[in-house]
């Protein structure tokens, strides 16, 4: 009898051990702005796998949504539908959008540790002007950006121009951009100057313009705009007199992706784009490049760009402490350190340039700590209540300013009507 029992003893055992649930481990979704596939979705896979090891508790599933613009409508979609990400990478300028929606969660609600308070303040306080309202911050920096120039250091020489030393005003930029421009013996463009791209982003690249003038584009809350304000008019004309002035850069519209192919190809000496590009100039350029700030009108600068991590509303606890906790793991100083090495980003903490591997990189590459060295003049990226129609006011009219003869002061002036009157519930 004893030993019956023994064995009816073990084999409920042995059932019971094998029919409990198995442990399930916290799943969140991570949506990233970029197509499926590529030498980033590795890098991002990278650091899903070792975010998992080190905690195995919890698994990430990347949702790879396209670009930009199509990550902000597919989240808002799927947050709408019930089912939204629980961490997204989106424009740091979604952040408005994103708040008006009730779709987010503010950090500092979520943060509350001694050790999340110091993490929030580590980041560069040029990154968190588009990251901060309302007395929150709302997204942590990511996959940010400047402007910086890129130039051809064998043009310059071919030039007669110093090769280590970029246009640092606007004037030299027109002296420096008609040395540069190049034309055959029947007159047919070589080489241009200088190429600002004006598809895409053309407010971003404008307003780099805009602020080398002195100019705001927006007030910090998001409220209003100041786009007919004769600075912005002063530095919406100079863009337009690059090309029918001074005719150092192609007429029309230069599309974005377009100038760092041109650039690779001798068609254009200087190109004005994101610093997320250092990387791909570094491996595609066939010949020695400089990267530089902005030059400067009353002042240098570049508006910052990129991305944030945000974290969206749920009810459920243990996922939203999960994405915070995989927020930090892509922040660390080691992963910043690392993102700016692979991609070009700017690391958005200042210990990031302290860690062995970027100290050794900028050694190596000192182009790279450019973009980084600007932040202590650089101005926060335009962003507003309703942004997207908001900075299509202002595209529309930067695209009339430079394909027709239409005056800078009555495109903006329009532009200008425009976007105050989308704001104007904002203000109340």
């Amino acid at each position: 009898m004893k030993r019956l029992t023994t064995a009816f003893l073990g084999a409920a055992l042995a059932t019971s051990v094998f029919a409990a649930p198995a442990w399930a481990a916290t799943e969140i979704s991570f949506y990233y702005p970029i197509a499926v596939g590529g030498p980033i979705t590795k890098i991002v896979d990278g650091y899903v796998k070792k975010f998992e090891e080190e905690n195995p508790d919890i698994v990430v599933k990347p949702v790879y949504t396209g670009s930009y613009q199509d990550s902000i409508v597919k989240a808002m979609t799927a947050a709408r539908a019930g089912n939204a990400p629980d961490a997204a990478v989106l424009l740091s300028t979604d952040m408005f959008t994103l708040i008006d929606a009730g779709m987010i969660v503010p950090y500092d609600q979520i943060a509350t540790s001694d050790a999340d308070k110091a993490w929030l303040s580590s980041f560069y306080p040029a990154f968190m002007a588009n990251s901060e309202a309302n007395g929150h911050t709302w997204g942590v920096p990511f996959q940010r950006s400047t402007i910086v120039q890129y130039y051809n250091k064998e043009a310059f020489k071919k030039a007669g121009l110093d090769p280590d030393k970029a246009p640092s005003t606007w004037d030299e930029l027109v002296a420096d951009g008609k040395k540069l421009t190049v034309k055959d013996g029947s007159g047919n463009m070589t080489q241009w100057g200088l190429e600002i791209p004006s598809s895409g982003f053309p407010y971003w690249l404008f307003q780099a313009l805009a602020i080398q003038n002195g100019a705001d584009l927006a007030n910090q809350n998001g409220t209003k705009v100041y786009f007919n304000d004769p600075k912005v008019v002063e530095a919406a004309t100079f863009f337009k007199d690059l090309s029918a002035k001074y005719d150092i850069m192609p007429k029309g519209i230069i599309d974005w992706g377009t100038a760092p192919k041109d650039f690779f190809q001798g068609k254009t000496a200087i190109m004005w784009t994101t610093t997320g590009n250092l990387t791909n100039v570094r491996k595609n350029a066939p010949f020695e490049f400089g990267v530089a700030p902005m030059p400067a009108k009353v002042q240098g600068g570049s508006p910052t760009g990129g991305g944030n991590i945000y974290i969206f509303k749920t009810d459920n606890k243990d996922k939203q402490e999960a994405a915070l906790k995989f927020a930090r793991f892509l922040t660390s100083k080691e992963r910043a350190a690392d993102w700016g090495i692979a991609t070009g980003y700017i690391a958005t903490r200042a210990d990031a340039w302290d860690t062995p591997a970027m100290a050794a990189y900028v050694k190596d590459f000192p182009a790279a700590a450019v973009a980084r060295d600007q932040l202590k003049d650089a101005k926060a990226e335009l962003s507003t209540h309703d942004n997207q129609r908001v900075t299509k006011a202002l595209d529309d009219a930067l695209q009339a300013i430079l394909t027709s003869d239409e005056k800078a002061q009555a495109a903006l002036d329009k532009a200008q009507q425009q976007a105050t009157a989308i704001l104007r519930r904002y203000q109340e």
